[in-house]
Parts: C-alpha cells; sequence; structure tokens
C-alpha cells in the first residue's frame, strides 16, 4: 500500500492540478565526468609547460621576453576552460537542426575559399587568416563543423545509410569540396585528418564497408596521382620537399631535408630519461617550429622516451575514454558526434607524432594541447566541452 502511494504521489507531481496538463520532467544533468576532465587538466597542464620551454629560446632571439608565447598561450587556454564549462552545460541536441548543419557547412566553405583568396602565406602554404591583426586557422573550426553536419545527416537518413546513393554519395561530395579546397592551400594533413573524421562517421553511421572501401581506395588513388602529377608537371616543391625529407632524412640537410633531421636528432638525444626539463639544446634555433609542429620532438629531448610515452599513453587513455562516452550516448546524435571529437584529436596527435619522428611525411599539423596556436587550443577546448555535455546527459533521469 505504502509503495502504491509512493508511485500515486510521483505522477501527482507531474500533473498541474490548474489545467491537469502533464509537465515533463525536468533533465537533471550528471556531473563533469571526472576521468574526461583529469586527463584534459593532465594534457592541457603539460602542454603549457613544455610549449613555454620549447618556445623560450624564439621568443628570445625574436628580441621579446622567453615568457612571451606562453603567457599569450595561457591566456588562450583560460579562455578556452571558460568556453569548456559553458559548452559542457549547453545541451547537445541544439546543433542537431538543419539550418546549423547546413550553416555550418556552408561557413566552412566560404572560410576556406577566403583563405585561398586573401590569406596569409607561411612556408608555402596558404592557411591563415589575418583578423585584427591574429592569425586564424579556419581548418580548425571546419573539423569541428563536418563532426556536426555529418552526425546530423547520419541520424536523419540511419534507415537508409546502407543505400549507395544515400550513404556514400551526398558525404563524399560534401567530404570531396572540402578536401579540394584544403589541397588548394596545400594543406595535406588537415585533409587526411578531416577525410578520416568523416570515414569514420559514416562507418559508425551504418554505410555498407564494401561501398566505403571502393569509395575510399578511388579517392587515395586520386589524391596521390594529384600530388605526384603537380611534382612531375608543375614543380609543386611544397609536397616534393616533404617527400623528399621523408625518404631520406640526411639526404639534403641544409635545405630540403633540414627540420626532418633535426627533429630525429633532438628525439635521438633525449635517451631514456631526457637532458632535463627546460634543457633541450634542439631548440636554440636549430630545429624550427619548437613551439608548434615539432613540439613532441622537445618532448622527447627534455624529457626522454619515458615522457614521450606519458605523453601517448594520456592521448590514448583520452581516445578509451571519448569512445567509452559515446557508447552511453543517450542517441545516435550524441553518439556520432562524441566519436567524431574523439577521433579528431585522437588522430591529429598521431599524425603529429608519425610527422615528427618520421613516419609520416611532414605535413605541417598540431600537437593537440601542446602546440602554440589560440584558434586551435580554444576549440580543442570547446569540442572537450560539447564531449562532455554528452557524457551528462548519458545520466539524465526521465
Amino acid at each position: 500500500m505504502a509503495e502504491r502511494n509512493i508511485k500515486i504521489s510521483k505522477t501527482t507531481q507531474m500533473e498541474s492540478p490548474s489545467n491537469g496538463k502533464l509537465k515533463k520532467p525536468r533533465k537533471r544533468y550528471g556531473e563533469i565526468d571526472l576521468p574526461l576532465f583529469l586527463i584534459i587538466m593532465t594534457l592541457l597542464v603539460m602542454g603549457l609547460v613544455m610549449m613555454f620551454s620549447a618556445s623560450y629560446a624564439t621568443a628570445v632571439d625574436s628580441g621579446l621576453p622567453g615568457s612571451y608565447y606562453a603567457a599569450k598561450q595561457i591566456k588562450m587556454a583560460a579562455i578556452g576552460l571558460v568556453v569548456m564549462f559553458f559548452l559542457s552545460y549547453i545541451d547537445y541536441h541544439k546543433y542537431q537542426k538543419t539550418w546549423v548543419a547546413v550553416g555550418a557547412y556552408i561557413a566552412s566553405v566560404t572560410l576556406l575559399v577566403m583563405v585561398l583568396v586573401k590569406g596569409a602565406e607561411e612556408n608555402g602554404a596558404k592557411r591563415w587568416l589575418v583578423i585584427a591583426g591574429q592569425n586564424f586557422q579556419p581548418s580548425e573550426l571546419v573539423k569541428f563543423a563536418i563532426i556536426i553536419t555529418f552526425s546530423y545527416f547520419i541520424t536523419k537518413q540511419y534507415k537508409r545509410m546502407e543505400k549507395f546513393s544515400v550513404g556514400i554519395i551526398p558525404f563524399m561530395v560534401m567530404l570531396g569540396i572540402i578536401a579540394m579546397l584544403m589541397m588548394m592551400q596545400p594543406h595535406l594533413s588537415g585533409t587526411i585528418l578531416i577525410c578520416i573524421i568523416g570515414v569514420t562517421l559514416m562507418f559508425v553511421g551504418g554505410v555498407k564497408l564494401s561501398h566505403l572501401l571502393g569509395t575510399g581506395i578511388l579517392g587515395i588513388v586520386g589524391m596521390v596521382a594529384l600530388v605526384f602529377y603537380k611534382i612531375e608537371n608543375e614543380g609543386f616543391t611544397y609536397f616534393e620537399k616533404r617527400i623528399q625529407s621523408w625518404r631520406d632524412p640526411f639526404a639534403d640537410v641544409s635545405d630540403a631535408t633540414y627540420q626532418t633531421c633535426q627533429s630525429l636528432i633532438a628525439i635521438g638525444s633525449g635517451g631514456l630519461f631526457g637532458l632535463g626539463l627546460g634543457e633541450s639544446r634542439q631548440k636554440y634555433m636549430y630545429l624550427p617550429e619548437t613551439k608548434n609542429d615539432f613540439v613532441f620532438a622537445i618532448i622527447c629531448e627534455e624529457l626522454g622516451f619515458i615522457g614521450a610515452v606519458t605523453v601517448i599513453l594520456l592521448f590514448v587513455l583520452f581516445v578509451f575514454r571519448g569512445l567509452y562516452i559515446s557508447s552511453k550516448a543517450p542517441d545516435k546524435f550524441g553518439m556520432l558526434i562524441a566519436v567524431g571529437l574523439t577521433v579528431q584529436i585522437g588522430i591529429q596527435a598521431f599524425l603529429n607524432m608519425a610527422v615528427v619522428s618520421n613516419l609520416i611525411p611532414n605535413t605541417g599539423i598540431s600537437l593537440p594541447f601542446f602546440s602554440y596556436g589560440g584558434t586551435a587550443l580554444i576549440m580543442q577546448l570547446a569540442q572537450v566541452g560539447v564531449l562532455m555535455n554528452i557524457s551528462r546527459q548519458s545520466t539524465i533521469e526521465s
């Protein structure tokens, strides 16, 4: 009898005595996912420390205070943390709207076209827009836009994704336009990363594996053919130098293969335990881009094999936690976004480390949470905030 009274009282609380209508139960969000939060904060703090060490000599050589780049990165990290916590409370279902998905894609294409038309060029690549005196890299926004756009349309067509005309053609067209604009910059690593994100979401979304493999092989062959055509017929030196430095990093140490060569020297000199925090030799104007794409080489030199493995394990833990959150997501849209965000950061970290260690050609890609760059850091923390919101809603009580 007492149990029946409890049930009746709960039902009565959901009814409005004034109009007799049922009230929707209030959503109760869970706490922040503690393991994810601890992993991210460890990566962020370690990243700021290592970026400070890696950028010190560059700043001094430029006539700036040694802490110049680190201070700017800390400010961006503070902004990013505020954005992260804010987005962790914003219901991710707000992104599940046609105008958001279509608008994100159109904005991505527009920004990439603007880069080609009036972007700033550096080291033979045109990837940045200068806004109010600050470099802004649109590709960082494009990654998130692709995740939102693909997740929305896959969720909408989930039951028909096995059809080639539904699950392959429209997504490959969208991905192809973005990839073409990225390659024109040229931004090979960014193109590869965005394609991996898109293909992963299509696979998780239910596309037939045979359709995906066939289309993927054609895409890879086409991309490789384009690169070699440019090299052979137009002297596309950007890719030519990078392929040369990958095949033989010591072939032209005074020019084309200099950066890769110095990176390998930094990694090798670190040994098991490293030279000690702040004791890198290569950062003293031997290895270019120590604060950006090659900060991992400085980690290897100063913290050794142990430090490098620690960083790798932190990213592995992030990937496992992100995939766990995706498996607990309350719906397909949340699951797809969580997978996309996790794959983006995980694959980007792998590609950066692969470039630094010469596992793949030097393509210019940053290490998440470690490399200098305000746009990238804020976007990465913002995306973690979205991931946290998905984890919160996996514990919603109705």
